[in-house]
């Protein structure tokens, strides 16, 4: 059975329509934790979140999760790529992410980046949720 190490929530918005950012080819930020792993060998880091985008159909969009407090594209943990399904109503996209690879540290950094066309807008709402454990 796993230990309880830490859970962490960063929540930028919580309604839609905020806060109505165009979103940027380049990657921006929306969520950062910091997860206490306490120096465990290996911990098991699970990572999600939701973001909502308001934009035409077929509009792309990318959420990278990087491990550290800044974007380094070397660091990046998971990527998802989703479109804009309908023009009329904020698009949400859910994510789940998992660090295999975790270090052995008495706090990891995660951090949550969206980029994407600029035609559509970060509309809400924006969480990211991480959890540790040890095994």
């Amino acid at each position: 059975m796993g230990i309880f190490l830490d859970a962490r929530s960063s929540v930028n918005s919580n309604r839609p329509g905020f806060p109505g950012t165009p979103l940027s080819f380049s990657p921006e930020l929306f969520g950062i934790i910091g997860l206490q792993t306490q120096n465990v060998p290996n911990p098991i880091v699970t990572l999600f979140g939701n973001i909502g985008i308001l934009g035409d159909i077929g509009d792309t969009f990318t959420v990278e999760i990087v491990r550290g407090a800044t974007y380094v594209p070397a660091n990046v943990i998971y990527t998802l790529e989703g479109v804009v399904s309908e023009s009329t109503a904020t698009h949400v996209t859910s994510f789940v992410a998992a660090d295999m690879r975790a270090p052995a540290a008495p706090q990891t950094v995660y951090s949550s980046f969206i980029s994407g066309v600029s035609t559509s807008v970060r509309n809400g709402p924006e969480s990211f949720i991480g959890i540790a454990s040890g095994p």
